[in-house]
């Protein structure tokens, strides 16, 4: 689609946002949302006419970029036979979204508790977790991210908690591993893996093994870091779940379906199989509101003849659902996953290093599929970050300039701290993912001008 520019409804847009829409996670009066006049594939406009290819999936969810046909249409056909029902009836596209999702989990996880998001499939996995085991605490990573509903923000580790840690949450957290900036002063994946665990052991021993309800885990920790975990991490993790009883939960809601390359990140890792797995995201691309949680057999009869206590009125959506299917059925046939492991393998990811070998404000390379990060540096041998942790204003200035760079070059970025993640549509082509490269290496120039 060839954008029109339409400068004067940008304008009356942008001005109603701003005398009426509160943003997520901003100072309202320090923030200038930019007015998105449509999309398609992995490109959006705005109304003065300017394109951007998203480097940024959305918020890392459309996993099949924008406005599909196929998945359009079939939210059209539900909305025209059944636009919405309650969640405690059988439905035609609630139960073959589930059977589909299920299809593709790993191991025995064939329930499917169907929520509207991530941190609602969060807040329920855990809750489940707490009800099974009858004990109250749950685990996670500092580095992680979770959500931002009262359980999920508890467990989120990075900085979004702060202000609404009540302290009193039962979540206690812990040390992943992550060789580059390694709190075990590893030397090599082993040694980070082996000592990661070692932690987490002592960790779980301290707390009191019968008092772990469940431990918590981004497969591949994303907004955090797009740290793919050594190998031996996730199956260490899982014994020691086993060895006390303790329920694995991984969140797989950004890492999920075909963002690594595969269904979900844990098939990266043989033999692995949570007892509860999170998702949302990509499951039907963003398209309507969906999350949920595949359950293993055992905590699912747990709840066979006593009631869960739990619910949302948009449970397994209708519309959500439709959504689901078309976009399930649309990558199995149009080789989404695979093509996100092919051209990450052999365009992102050597093109990504091939940026770092040329840029000194690029520390390292991280990721798989089309989950990756850079992480930007003011020097390469002492690995200070570019700006400083969880900086704002002025402090983050480099960050700023290099993410405007991005943008006057037609990339929109994903930033976060040091960071910016490369985290395209998994249908990205091999045009795009070059274009984009080329568009990130202009934008690598400005933050090379803040290295030491």
């Amino acid at each position: 689609m060839t954008p029109q520019p339409n400068p004067q409804l940008g304008a009356a847009v942008a001005a109603t946002d701003r005398a009426h829409v509160f943003h997520s996670w901003s100072a309202q009066e320090l923030i200038t949302p930019l007015a998105v006049a449509g999309a398609d594939g992995s490109y959006f406009w705005d109304y003065e006419g300017n394109r951007y290819l998203d480097f940024t999936s959305g918020l890392v969810y459309t996993n099949i970029g924008y406005q599909h046909p196929k998945v359009v249409a079939a939210i059209q056909e539900q909305a025209a036979s059944l636009a919405t029902f309650a969640p405690a009836f059988a439905i035609e596209a609630r139960s073959e979204a589930a059977r589909l999702i299920a299809e593709r989990t790993p191991g025995d996880l064939d329930k499917i508790f169907f929520t509207n998001g991530g941190a609602e499939a969060v807040e329920n996995a855990t809750r489940m977790a707490r009800l099974h085991t009858g004990r109250p605490k749950v685990l996670s990573a500092y580095r992680s991210y979770h959500g931002a509903t009262a359980a999920a923000i508890n467990l989120t580790g990075d900085p979004r908690r702060w202000p609404s840690d009540t302290a009193s949450a039962g979540v206690v957290h812990f040390w992943a591993p992550f060789l580059y900036r390694s709190p075990f002063y590893s030397e090599n994946e082993t040694q980070e893996c082996e000592r990661a665990l070692t932690h987490l052991e002592d960790t779980i021993v301290f707390e009191g093994p019968g008092t772990i309800a469940a431990i918590i885990l981004e497969t591949i920790p994303g907004t955090a870091g797009i740290m793919p975990p050594p190998p031996g991490y996730l199956a260490g993790v899982r014994e020691l779940c086993d060895r006390h009883g303790i329920v694995l939960v991984l969140d797989e809601v950004m890492a999920g379906f075909g963002r690594t390359g595969a269904w979900f990140a844990v098939d990266h890792y043989e033999g692995v199989v949570p007892d509860l797995l999170t998702f949302a995201k990509g499951v039907n691309s963003g398209y309507v509101p969906l999350g949920g949680v595949a359950i293993s057999s055992a905590i699912a009869e747990t709840f066979a003849r006593r009631p869960y206590p739990g619910g949302l009125t948009y449970s397994g959506h209708p519309l959500a659902c439709a959504a689901a299917v078309a976009t399930l059925n649309v990558m199995a046939d149009e080789g989404v996953v695979e093509n996100a492991a092919r051209v990450g393998a052999d365009i992102i990811g050597p093109g990504l290093r091939d940026l770092a070998e040329r840029h000194p404000s690029v520390g390292e390379v991280r990721g798989i599929g089309m989950f990756w990060a850079l992480e930007l540096v003011r020097d390469r041998e002492t690995r200070e970050p570019l700006v400083p942790y969880n900086a704002t204003g002025e402090a983050n200035a480099p960050m700023a300039s290099f993410a405007a760079a991005a943008k006057a070059n037609g990339l929109w970025p994903f930033v976060n701290m040091n960071r910016t993640h490369v985290v395209p549509p998994c249908t990205l082509t091999d045009a795009e993912a070059k274009a984009g490269l080329a568009a990130l290496d202009r934008a690598l120039d400005v933050a090379d001008t803040h290295t030491i």
